[in-house]
């Protein structure tokens, strides 16, 4: 096989018992993406786990307290995050505006999408918080357990205010990831996760002076960290702007209703579609909350373990929105074609790996959260439903974020709500109550709709792609 392009022949071409075999465009070569891919992915990733590591490390810290008090923090986390992921959602259409904009070297257009991208960002905090505290009124009679109903009120009532930070941060982050500047996005969740740390181990347990507020002290630092993101954020903002002198003090903050219709049109759907997938998450560690604390537990370690491996697809799936969408910014549909198969390849691998170790020592992973053998015995037997769909999971993030760079939201939100609420839902809640299954009834339900996700936008991808290449139109 040759080692690279031949003068006269085509870009992709194999050599075989002497004779050359041009093969299509719609084969692309992983070698000439994977260095820019990777240079991209890799602080996306490690963005990505310091996210989810706060989480693990918030149910690490109050497990000392018990089984109910991971269940609280675990369920208020679930259920703040189903309402804010629709405006973190909304953002994402900057995935496509600005990296399309970076791509064909506008900077003043990347400008005035991150000045619409707050104000978007500021309009919808309002309605989330009214939703999150109307739910915090109703949650007594939710049918909670007596044990984690409690706990789960003083934790979600302190959380619902990280909401401003949240969603502020999801615009910047945004921005600076269209524009190819992730290091300060790595660096803000990295240190981020050291002030959280803290701040748990001095609200949880009443340390350094501080009261010991127990589960709502681990709320109160996920506030507390994720202000100290949205700083880290602006800093750097200001830094690449000096750097690169691209005049964003100088642009326009008059906010557009053309524009603000285009990001919503994006992101809507966007919206959509991780609100789906989020909320059917968030209602299962619900429904398992339903059951004995021991069940809630066990939930929720698991889908901090499977979750955080999912954090590696995930931020594969924003280098690959980025990438696809900066190749189709400066119209070359072979570029976007091996940006897209590039991310698939990687997302599926690293999954593939993940599912093996899910495979081979789930106890021992359960085990890494000081949980009782009862917890260690049933979260283990989780992770094993768990490898059976991490491929599809892969594939399914990566799908998503790749056809997001072509401006593709639409479809990812119809197969989320189909694959999720009309099929796995539905066959989780009969396997876990009426049958008895209990949590794992819900394990196995779910992993029938990311099965189904995972294929379903893999092949729509497939088609997308090779439409553009064979036509040039991003239809």
């Amino acid at each position: 096989m040759s080692s690279g392009p031949v003068p006269g022949r085509a870009p992709y071409a194999v050599r075989k018992r002497g004779l050359w075999y041009d093969l299509p465009p719609s084969m692309p070569s992983l070698r000439a993406e994977l260095g820019p891919m990777l240079r991209l992915a890799l602080p996306v990733v490690l963005a990505e786990l310091g996210w989810m590591s706060m989480g693990i490390v918030d149910t690490i810290m109050v497990a000392p307290l018990g089984p109910a008090a991971i269940g609280a923090a675990g369920i208020g986390t679930s259920i703040h995050m189903a309402f804010a992921i629709f405006g973190m959602g909304l953002l994402l259409g900057l995935d496509t505006l600005v990296s399309q904009a970076y791509g064909a070297g506008d900077h003043r257009d990347c400008h005035r999408w991150l000045v619409h991208g707050v104000a978007l960002a500021a309009f919808v905090t309002v309605p989330v918080m009214a939703l999150c505290l109307l739910v915090a009124a109703a949650l007594p009679s939710l049918g909670f357990h007596p044990e984690v109903t409690p706990l789960l009120q003083g934790y979600f009532g302190v959380v619902v205010w990280s909401t401003v930070p949240l969603l502020t941060y999801a615009a910047l982050r945004r921005y600076l990831q269209g524009m190819h500047v992730v290091a300060p996005i790595a660096f803000a969740l990295v240190t981020a996760n050291l002030v959280n740390a803290a701040a748990n181990y001095a609200l949880i347990h009443g340390r350094f002076g501080m009261p010991a507020l127990g589960v709502p002290g681990a709320a109160w630092a996920t506030v507390i960290s994720r202000l100290y993101m949205v700083m880290v954020l602006w800093v750097a903002v200001q830094r690449v702007d000096r750097a690169r002198n691209t005049g964003l003090a100088g642009v326009s903050r008059r906010l557009s209703r053309e524009r603000l219709a285009r990001l919503w049109r994006l992101g809507f759907p966007a919206a959509s579609q991780i609100s789906i997938e989020v909320g059917v998450f968030a209602l299962a560690t619900a429904l398992a909350g339903r059951l004995d604390p021991v069940s809630s537990a066990s939930h929720q370690i698991a889908l901090n373990i499977a979750g955080a491996s999912f954090m590696v697809p995930l931020g594969i799936a924003s280098a690959g929105a980025v990438r696809v969408g900066n190749r189709v910014g400066a119209h070359d549909p072979a570029g976007a074609a091996r940006a897209g198969w590039t991310a698939l390849a990687l997302g599926s691998g690293f999954m593939c790996l993940t599912g093996l170790a899910f495979l081979l020592m789930p106890h021992t992973l359960i085990g890494l959260f000081l949980a009782g053998p009862e917890v260690v015995a049933l979260g283990g037997s989780l992770l094993l439903v768990a490898a059976v769909f991490q491929l599809f999971d892969g594939l399914q993030a990566v799908a998503t974020g790749v056809l997001r760079g072509l401006g593709d939201t639409r479809m990812a939100m119809l197969v989320n709500l189909g694959a999720h609420w009309l099929l796995g839902l539905p066959v989780a809640y009969v396997l876990c109550f009426p049958l008895g299954l209990g949590v794992r009834g819900l394990w196995m339900g779910l992993s029938i709709g990311l099965i189904v996700c995972g294929i379903v936008l893999t092949w729509h991808w497939r088609r997308r792609i090779a439409h553009y290449e064979a036509t040039g139109f991003v239809r």
